[in-house]
């Protein structure tokens, strides 16, 4: 019986096959993402995702709506994903949103639009509008606020 020491390649040697292309890919993968401008929707995301007191105070003047309660009942708090299932643009150095959000209320669901101007680190509405979607036969869009 032989009893020779067998030597184990390295991590680095057993693995570098699939690692070097992989982070290669990943490079490029950024790279294309930054290039293309998803990085600037990724990036309205997640400021928007930051900015709470937005759609909290936008959803209290809707709440504050007769139309509003009447037809949909009380609003729920929005979920940690809700600002992701819908859309956001920033404009003018961030200092301008528009948006729209999902909201799940007690008597059915309905879509948040917001336009508002940041002046002096706080939200100035300019407009804001709920879109019923459920139930069917209630479909309307309620204004709530809009500045010329």
């Amino acid at each position: 019986m032989n009893n020779e020491l067998i030597k184990q390649k390295s991590w680095w040697k057993s693995h570098r096959k699939w690692i070097i292309p992989s982070v290669a890919i990943v490079i490029i993968l950024i790279s294309v993402l930054f290039s293309s401008g998803l990085g600037g929707v990724l990036g309205d995301y997640s400021k928007a995702y930051t900015e709470s007191s937005l759609f909290e105070k936008a959803i209290e003047k809707a709440q504050q709506n007769k139309r509003v309660n009447e037809t949909l009942g009380r609003i729920e708090p929005i979920g940690n994903m809700a600002i992701f299932n819908g859309y956001v643009t920033y404009s003018d150095d961030n200092n301008s949103v528009n948006t729209t959000i999902k909201l799940f209320c007690e008597k059915g669901k309905a879509m948040l639009d917001i336009s508002a101007d940041r002046i002096d680190n706080i939200w100035s509405y300019k407009e804001i509008k709920i879109r019923i979607k459920s139930p069917p036969e209630r479909k309307e869009t309620i204004e709530i606020l809009k500045i010329n």
